[in-house]
This record gives C-alpha cells, structure tokens and sequence, in this order.
C-alpha cells in the first residue's frame, strides 16, 4: 500500500503531473512540515485532495488511546491494514517532547522480561508507517514540536536494518531533526552494529544489556547465544571509534536478577 511518506519529491511530481510545479512544493511542505494528511492540504483544490487521498492514504487507525491523568505521557495502539497492531508513545516534558515508535509488528527477540518478545512476530514495518507514528504524534504534540525520537517501540530496530535507517534519513533530511536527537535502542545485533557505525549518522545508540554474564543473558536475552557479550563489546568499540560518539547501556532492574552487588559489579 503506497504512503505519502515513501514518496521521494520526484516521485511526488510524477504523481502531479499536469499540475503547475509549485504543487509539488504545496503538497511537500504540507506532509512533510506542517503534518497534513493529504486530504487536508488546503492550499490545493479539493479534486485534487481528493485524487492524493486515495492514491497516498494513511495507514494507521487509532484501535486505543490512553494517556495518564496529567497528560504528559499519551500511548497510542494502531492497527495496521491487515489487521496487526504496534503501540506509539508520546512524553511531554518541560525541555522537549519525545516519541517512542515501533519498527516491527511484535518481535522475533523472545527476551523473557517483555510482553512483545513473548507475544511473537508478526511482520516488519515499512518506512511510510513508522513515520506516520511520528507525524500522528506530531499532530497531537502542537503547536510544541516534537525533538525527539527513539526507536524503543514494537521490535528490534536493527532487525528491520534498511527501514530503520530509511526513517532516520527521511526525519533528518525532509523533517529538519537533528540525528543527535534520534536514538535507536538494540538488543545487540552486533554486525548491524557494526554496519550502523558506518552509515554517517551522528544518532545515539543504546544497548539494552540488562545483565552482563554470558549465562543469565542467554535466559534474559536469547540474542545472546548468537552474539555473546565479548562479540557485542566487539561491536560496541566499533561504534565508539567509528563515530566519535558514545552509546547508552539500558538496565532494566528485576528484582533478585539484576539489581544486586554481584550484577552491578559485573
């Protein structure tokens, strides 16, 4: 299913051919800065919103909706066009508003603390609808903008490498973030790691590590056993030399697992 989102400028002028060619510009500025649905673009006539609806219709339906009694934090659940479901998370703070988007319907990690892992996989995301995640969220924020993004939603984002790095781009180049805004968080894939380090993208990367030995993270974080914490320790050097920037280690504390002397210390 095409989305406007997916679409390079050129591919946007193909689509308005026969129009004058500041359509183009119009209906750019429009998606891409103002996070308009095409068929709210009302500096273009309505036949023609009405011929851009149905050739770029958005993706995501809103299934649930829930933000806590103060309003700083709002989750939404969308259900996809085949009926799978990811969650988005909006966080409203004094100094910036966030959003935490999904990569995956569900995931393939299986680590034994989360709820997707343990729900399974159901399919990749594609460019058009992680990005939309952003622009809904965007719609909700205003009139504050959003700054951040981080890749800690539905999936392992390097596990959907290319659709990652698509939207890390796209919010880069056609949103005007900054990548240092952007953060992506891994179990440890260590070669796309590696691979990630060499794409030229100042982003943060944070490394969800939870427990630093090699037997209780193969329970943990079945990952682990394909890409051990000596090989990931590999991978997160690479990064350092190769970007110049440093990584973010996540820890989430379990009770009598992770959270002792013994744990801190290793």
């Amino acid at each position: 299913m095409a989305n406007a989102y997916e679409l390079t400028r050129d591919e946007l002028a193909e689509l308005l051919t026969g129009e004058p060619k500041y359509r183009v510009d119009q209906v750019w500025t429009a998606l891409w800065e103002q996070d308009r649905f095409p068929e709210e673009i009302t500096t273009i006539s309505k036949p023609l919103r009405a011929k851009l609806a149905e050739a770029l219709p958005t993706t995501l339906e809103v299934a649930n909706d829930v933000s806590t009694d103060e309003g700083t934090t709002r989750k939404w659940v969308y259900r996809l066009h085949d009926g799978a479901t990811i969650e988005t998370v909006l966080m409203n703070y004094e100094d910036r508003v966030t959003v935490c988007i999904s990569t995956q319907a569900g995931c393939a990690m299986a680590c034994s603390f989360c709820a997707t892992g343990q729900a399974g996989f159901n399919r990749q995301l594609s460019i058009g609808e992680v990005i939309e995640q952003v622009v809904r969220a965007g719609r909700e924020a205003a009139p504050r903008r959003v700054s951040n993004i981080v890749f800690m939603g539905m999936g392992e984002p390097l596990a959907n490498y290319d659709v990652t790095v698509g939207t890390i781009r796209a919010l880069h180049e056609q949103r005007g973030l900054s990548a240092r805004n952007l953060t992506v968080s891994t179990v440890g894939i260590a070669p796309a790691i590696e691979r990630l380090a060499k794409e030229g993208l100042p982003l943060t990367l944070a490394v969800s590590l939870h427990v630093a030995n090699d037997e209780e993270r193969d329970q943990l974080v079945p990952i682990n056993k394909r890409y051990n914490l000596e090989r990931l320790y590999q991978a997160c050097d690479t990064w350092i030399s190769e970007t110049g920037r440093r990584l973010s280690f996540e820890w989430a504390l379990i009770s009598g697992v992770n959270d002792t002397d013994k744990a801190m210390h290793e």
